[in-house]
């Protein structure tokens, strides 16, 4: 018998071994479940209908039939109550944050400071501060409670039910699916959670693949975008741009899973871990709790974080749009390099820039590439959506363009916070820029398929 001989019987032989031992496992917590329910029918009385109420909304919310599209449903009108809700309130925001603006360039002038000390303090970080408050604050403030509304009632442990078995296919922990969970607030809170994960070949996994979903930092761009191109140019309504952010959310959720089921058959393989999950009780929603977690745990602690590195960010983003080389500045020629691989995804060289400039903070993308495009040096604030999409137009956007800047912003590298937060976790270097590395593979790839298939048929 040959060494290779040997070595493909070993391989087989653990394989076996592997699977029977999780056989095994799952056979054990079976029985376990079924002796506990046994003396809970022998010592428990039940009083009233409640647990059968219960039970059968679990048969529902938990079924193959109705638990996808119940989730699915329950989830677009979340974001459709954000869409609809935030856009007032952001508009609002940001007239009050750019008005008080003139009175701080006053003061600043009034206390004798240089010209470039001024457009660096005013004109860069106060502004990029101004517009992350004005961008983030209200979708965060309605999403979050709502969010936050479905964790207190009980259902988000349905939503990891439902999709333990497609995780379980992809070759990872079911309990994946609660650490994507937690990515739709904070990629690097999505990250943390993966502790809750026993076998470390699936919390890297887990760790790797969270940034796939959307967070915070990215939802105000989606809805932005979403909003321009398949709400106001193709007449959709508010109802359409829900439909088009939940569809960025299920695309995240299915390159997750695709991701997920690559790593397990390659750098990461093995068996997945068996995965219990004792469904809670549901709950009727405390209304102070909800506020206090989504409004000072979640909002303003997310928001104060975003403000601090977004500050630093625009006084770079500032100072490379007011240094020369000649007469253009550090930031066009920095777009000008860009530019190649921008047109083969469909996206220009500015777009790229401002994924780039925004690395610290996500919040900052718009407004960085609104600087480069009017070419002022300044960070410009437009005064409404319906503005913000005649200035795209005006360079060159296309709804393929708002497509893959949406795409783009969905797999795109994690932000600056999570790629810390990485390592983290888990102390490896080689893990962090894989984390880094193979989600921008992903969007550089995914938008250069969209680009050339749509231009096939156009």
């Amino acid at each position: 018998m040959s060494r290779g001989e040997l070595t493909s019987i070993l391989e087989e032989a653990n394989s076996i071994r592997q699977e029977a031992g999780e056989i095994f496992r799952e056979q054990i917590v079976e029985r376990i479940f079924q002796e506990a329910e046994v003396i809970h029918r022998q010592v428990v009385e039940r009083s009233g209908p409640k647990a059968d109420w219960e039970r059968k909304l679990d048969d529902i919310l938990t079924s193959r039939l109705f638990g996808y599209p119940i989730m699915l449903s329950l989830f677009g009108v979340v974001l459709w109550l954000t869409i609809v809700g935030a856009n007032y309130p952001s508009e609002l925001l940001a007239k009050l944050l750019f008005g008080f603006e003139g009175c701080l360039s006053k003061f600043v002038l009034w206390l004798g400071a240089p010209l470039w000390l001024h457009g660096a303090l005013v004109d860069g970080i106060y502004r990029a501060m101004a517009w992350v408050v004005a961008v983030m604050l209200p979708p965060m403030a309605i999403f979050f409670p709502l969010f936050t509304f479905l964790e207190d009632l009980g259902y988000l442990p349905r939503v990891a039910f439902n999709l333990d078995r497609l995780f379980k296919r992809a070759g990872t922990a079911g309990k994946q699916a609660l650490t994507m969970c937690m990515g739709f607030g904070c990629n690097a809170a999505g990250v943390t959670a993966a502790r809750i994960i026993d076998s470390p070949r699936e919390r890297l996994i887990a760790i790797i693949t969270n940034n796939f979903m959307p967070c915070n930092g990215r939802f105000p761009l989606l809805f932005a975008i979403a909003t321009i191109f398949f709400g106001s140019l193709m007449k959709v309504g508010s109802l359409g741009t829900s439909l088009m952010v939940l569809g960025m959310i299920v695309f995240g959720v299915i390159i997750t899973l695709l991701i997920s089921w690559l790593l397990s058959k390659t750098i990461l393989k093995g068996v997945p871990s068996s995965f219990t999950l004792e469904l809670p009780p549901y709950r009727k929603p405390q209304l102070g709790t909800i506020l206090v977690r989504s409004l000072i745990d979640r909002t303003l602690h997310v928001l104060w974080r975003a403000v601090i590195v977004a500050a630093p960010a625009g006084l770079i983003t500032w100072m490379l749009a007011n240094t020369t080389l000649g007469d253009v500045s550090l930031l066009a020629k920095f777009a000008g390099f860009l530019a190649p691989a921008g047109r083969l995804m469909a996206l220009d060289g500015f777009i790229l820039a401002a994924f780039i400039l925004g690395f610290p903070a996500n919040e900052i993308v718009i407004p960085i590439l609104l600087m480069g495009y009017l070419a002022q040096g300044v960070m410009m604030e437009p005064s409404s959506i319906s503005a913000l999409g005649k200035l795209l137009v005006q360079n060159g956007w296309t709804p393929l363009t708002g497509l893959n800047m949406m795409l783009f912003s969905l797999l795109h590298f994690p932000c600056g916070t999570t790629l810390f937060t990485i390592h983290k976790e888990t102390g490896s270097t080689k893990w962090t820029l894989i984390s880094f590395v193979l989600p921008t593979l992903v969007a550089v790839v995914v938008c250069i398929v969209v680009a050339q298939v749509v231009g096939f048929f156009m």
